[in-house]
């Protein structure tokens, strides 16, 4: 079947167009209603805008902070300069496959233009915009190995001279005679000595924080939380009333943890765990109760918290990172 030239342009565009929207959908639907809405939030002190370094519980390179207090003039990190180059605005500056495949659609539209084809002649037909996206998504993989490979040679060197543990290491209380109620040692040993007591604390905080959360109890987010994270969580409570629902999290049990790195700036102690952990997570209408996201099934999740411990105080949640 034959298409006059003008509609044959408008198809390019729409796949173009879907092909783009696509990834922002998944990562927009992937967002769950929990404390911290799925997002990455707060402040890990001087190492804020450096990832974390992986565990065996979150083995992914914790996503860059959206929300933030701390400043980002790169302190003395030497990754903060790739932290900074990730929060740049713009869609050919974001991270990740929406900002790959923008940038290698315009590619093809200037070659396209430079060859005599138009805008999108570059793409020539629907079977090379799908070969396009896989080439891509090749490009993606290759730079994401090769980024996360340059983070960890250029990573703290306070552990970079560190021996790293030989053999397959058990993490959880039930095989791991060293693990604390659900953390492992983890293969990151830091100069700040993290005790049981502290793995106690980390997961009671785990469930406090989720219960508060749950009864919009401000108060006692304030009590288990830095400032700077109840800002962000009294937002989120605030937009969940204007909205008229309530988000309830409930039967939270820590299943795997480990402690990613610990250290402390002046008088203030930090340590950034990888936590896996189940719940059931639901919203309900404020005035009639009916449940209008979520279900009764468990849901596990993977992230990143840090938690911040001043003089005479005890651990508070200092950031959220999704794994």
């Amino acid at each position: 079947m034959n298409f006059p030239q003008h509609m044959r342009a408008s198809f390019k565009v729409l796949a173009v167009a879907l092909s783009l929207a696509m990834p922002l959908a998944l990562a927009v639907s992937s967002a769950d209603a929990r404390i911290g809405g799925g997002k990455s939030m707060g402040s890990r002190g001087m190492n804020t805008w450096s990832a974390p370094p992986s565990t065996p519980t979150a083995p992914n390179t914790a996503s860059p902070f959206q929300r933030s207090m701390t400043p980002n003039n790169g302190f003395n990190n030497p990754g903060a300069s790739a932290g900074m180059a990730q929060q740049r605005g713009g869609l050919f500056n974001r991270p990740g496959l929406l900002g790959g495949l923008a940038a290698g659609f315009l590619g093809a539209g200037l070659l396209g233009m430079l060859f005599g084809g138009g805008l999108f002649g570059g793409l020539g037909s629907l079977s090379s915009i799908f070969g396009l996206i896989i080439q891509l998504a090749l490009i993606y993989f290759i730079a994401r190995l090769a980024m996360n490979w340059w983070a960890r040679r250029n990573g703290n060197p306070a552990y970079a001279n560190m021996a790293p543990q030989v053999g397959p290491q058990p993490y959880g209380t039930q095989n791991n005679p060293n693990a604390a109620f659900g953390f492992g040692k983890g293969a990151n040993t830091p100069p700040l000595e993290i005790t049981p007591k502290d793995y106690d604390t980390f997961e009671r905080r785990l469930s406090e924080i989720q219960t508060a959360w749950s009864n919009e109890d401000v108060d006692a987010l304030h009590r288990l939380a830095t400032p700077e994270m109840v800002s962000y969580f009294s937002e989120d409570l605030a937009s969940n009333k204007s909205r008229g629902v309530v988000n309830k999290v409930t039967d939270v049990k820590l299943l795997q943890g480990d402690l990613a790195e610990a250290w402390r700036e002046g008088p203030t102690d930090y340590a950034t765990l990888g936590l896996r952990y189940a719940l059931v997570d639901k919203t309900f209408e404020r005035a009639s109760g009916r449940i209008v996201d979520g279900s009764d099934t468990p849901q596990q999740v993977t992230e990143v918290w840090t938690f911040a411990r001043r003089p005479g105080g005890d651990w508070e949640l200092s950031a959220i990172q999704q794994a």
